[in-house]
């Protein structure tokens, strides 16, 4: 059955209060109990901390170390987690949190408000390097009257706060001086306590059973990190692992054919984007930038690279959002128009050389980037490809931003502050390509004070259209995503969260 909190809307003095209650569905016991998962995690993890990790692969873990203050359900409405309840007043500048009673830490202590404190604050220290810090740029102080109460005074209105709470780590609360040995030894109150990691290797967790909404079925997850998809495959078919993620897209109809096994398929928003570094001399010019956009075939790199396993998109942003804006329009190929725009910006036949840095992480990366090669050898330009780990990648892209040209895809940032601001602000956390436009960094910042949804929404369309007129990024399309697993795996339905890209495995159970 689907998880679910159960919550109400009441307005009374001019604020707002949601509750959250269990449900029957949520409560419910397990079919069976017991057993040890092997996932086969497609991607390594990093820094276990889980306020300053950046990447999707280490939070698919955390989400389930973790618990935040709040969460979403599965149409992403901000619904309570960790508070019972939660108070925003009238103008906006007060948030008033309700702690649940009885919530225990792995390291058995209780939860209070003075951890809720100690997190925050944790967050907003410059020193933590916390990836989420711009969530708490407008916080000006946190009050904690008693045990259960969190009041959070804002010294401006920032109208995405809740939503930036509940996506992807910011709201999740660790005990009280326990900052120093998240990264190696996480403690959290989610429903698997971490025993230990073999890094680059696997992670081990186990079922925690004081977990405040119920003791997860299975007593053991194992996720076994295995980059390599071939081997993956290999290992859910011999029955080594239970389920992979991200099947490799020519093998899904071959997967399903089989008996034995079952996939989960399902389509949501995973950007994939091809990035220009604008440390780069050359791409600081937007001719030249556009240019490249005219070079792809966005279909025929979709059809070449992933089987056609998704759908080309103009936008990073959530296709299901009602800020998406579905006015952009891919830009066709145009090889001879590519070739103008570079000559109008200096650059003839070999004039210009670009080396892709691809990881093997995402193979379809790398046979976007091997598609790519002729089609820009046909505009006069010489492009080389490195293939990279993704340990390297993350370490040479994302860390250190020294390369030309690179390809990423970004799981579901379904919160638009979140996505916009952290892209593509020039003091955005995931700015990894030094965009600074003084343009784009004003409307996000309008969106934050613009309390009403339908203006920040119209905010966030003029963003995408900044965007893909000023090439900041080329968006190639939104990729499927899959889960395969063997028949004995019971409660998939409820894996995915409702963000399309962590995993939560508190009701999956083996049915041997």
């Amino acid at each position: 059955m689907k998880n679910k909190i159960i919550h109400n809307a009441i307005s009374a003095l001019g604020a707002t209060v949601i509750l959250g209650l269990l449900s029957p569905a949520w409560a419910a016991s397990c079919p069976t109990k017991g057993g040890t998962l092997i996932w086969g995690h497609s991607e390594t993890t990093q820094n276990l901390y889980t306020h300053q990790t950046g990447t999707i692969s280490t939070m698919r873990i955390l989400q389930n170390i973790h618990d935040g203050l709040v969460t979403t359900d599965e149409n992403l409405n901000i619904i309570p987690e960790l508070a019972e309840s939660y108070l925003v007043s009238e103008d906006g500048m007060s948030y008033t949190f309700k702690l649940r009673d009885g919530v225990k830490f792995h390291d058995g202590s209780d939860m209070t408000s003075a951890d809720v404190k100690y997190s925050f604050e944790k967050v907003m220290d410059p020193d933590t390097g916390a990836v989420n810090k711009p969530v708490f740029n407008s916080v000006g102080s946190i009050e904690t009257p008693d045990n259960h109460t969190v009041i959070i005074k804002m010294d401006k209105i920032n109208a995405p706060f809740l939503g930036r709470l509940a996506a992807l780590g910011a709201g999740a609360i660790i005990p009280e001086g326990s900052a120093e040995t998240q990264g190696t030894m996480p403690v959290g109150a989610g429903p698997f306590k971490f025993v230990r990691r073999e890094i680059g290797n696997e992670v081990e967790l186990e079922r925690f059973d004081d977990y405040w909404n119920g003791p997860a079925c299975i007593d053991r997850l194992i996720a076994r990190e295995v980059t390599e998809p071939t081997v993956r495959l290999t290992g859910l078919r011999t029955g080594e692992m239970h389920l992979i993620n991200d099947i490799p897209a020519d093998r899904i109809d071959e997967i399903k054919a089989d008996k034995n096994l079952e996939v989960l398929s399902w389509s949501h928003g995973v950007f994939d984007f091809v990035n220009l570094n604008y440390k780069f001399e050359p791409f600081q010019d937007q001719r030249v930038r556009l240019a490249v956009d005219y070079i792809i075939d966005k279909e025929v790199l979709l059809q070449g690279a992933l089987w056609g396993q998704g759908k080309t998109a103009a936008s990073p942003g959530f296709a299901s959002s009602a800020s998406y804006n579905n006015d952009l329009n891919q830009r066709p190929q145009d090889i001879a128009k590519a070739k103008a725009l570079l000559k109008e910006a200096g650059y003839g036949p070999g004039d210009l050389k670009v080396v892709f840095k691809a990881t093997t992480n995402y193979p379809y990366h790398v046979e976007a980037a091997q598609i790519l090669v002729e089609w820009f050898r046909e505009a006069g330009v010489e492009l080389t490809i490195e293939q990279l780990t993704w340990a390297d990648w993350l370490g040479q892209v994302w860390v250190d931003k020294d390369f030309q040209m690179s390809m990423m895809n970004f799981n579901s940032i379904w919160e638009e502050d979140f996505l916009y601001y952290s892209l593509y602000n020039s003091t955005g956390g995931f700015n990894y390509r030094g965009i600074n436009d003084p343009v784009i960094d004003d409307l996000t910042e309008k969106a934050r004070v613009t309390i009403d949804d339908a203006a920040r929404a119209d905010i966030y369309r003029e963003v995408q259209q900044r965007v893909f007129d000023k090439v900041h990024d080329i968006v190639v399309w939104h990729r499927n995503s899959s889960f395969g697993a063997q028949k004995s795996v019971g409660g998939l339905d409820t894996l995915v969260n409702a963000d399309g890209a962590t995993y939560h495995f508190h009701k999956v159970w083996l049915k041997e």
